[in-house]
């Protein structure tokens, strides 16, 4: 980003004492979580991607959560007890390391941003962990993937133990 005017990719809390929550919804209540979150003034980030299907002609484009069942809150723990008694909730997780979570799920924003094809990776397997040298990744860390080659970057949630995927050339990674 290099304007300042532009909108964060991540929706923070200005309480002093905001801590990131991982919100475990009920099965596609996401949006409805988000929703409520934003009518209560709460910092709340879902990661979605586009998914363009053509019915009869027409192309339809969705928006789906990158992470099925999980929206991320940045809430004073005051906060927590409103969303916690939401119909829409199953869990609502602490996160323990709050600036690492933070960090992976920008790394997450990013490559969404970027208009690059990311999805889901349910699975992790075991890779190399590398670092984007340039473009618009620059500085996002990952894991090159090597069941599917070196031009795939997964980018963790080690929280909630997902994953999504990032397609990228391999020179323009570096082993860290």
């Amino acid at each position: 980003m290099t304007d300042d005017s532009e909108q964060p990719l991540i929706m923070t809390a200005s309480e002093p004492d905001a801590r990131w929550f991982v919100a475990h919804t009920r099965p596609r209540c996401e949006k409805k979580l988000l929703e409520h979150c934003v009518r209560n003034e709460f910092a709340a980030t879902l990661p979605c991607y586009s998914s363009a299907h053509k019915y009869r002609g027409k192309t339809v484009v969705f928006h789906k959560p990158l992470f099925p069942g999980y929206v991320f809150l940045h809430l004073a723990p005051q906060h927590s007890q409103s969303v916690r008694q939401s119909d829409l909730l199953a869990n609502l997780l602490d996160v323990p390391d709050q600036e690492v979570l933070q960090e992976q799920l920008l790394g997450v924003l990013r490559a969404l941003e970027s208009g690059l094809e990311v999805q889901l990776a349910p699975e992790i397997g075991s890779g190399t962990r590398v670092r984007i040298k340039s473009g618009a990744l620059r500085g996002v860390e990952g894991l090159a993937e090597e069941r599917w080659g070196p031009d795939i970057v997964v980018l963790r949630l080690d929280f909630i133990s997902q994953a999504a995927t990032v397609r990228i050339g391999a020179d323009l990674l570096e082993v860290i």
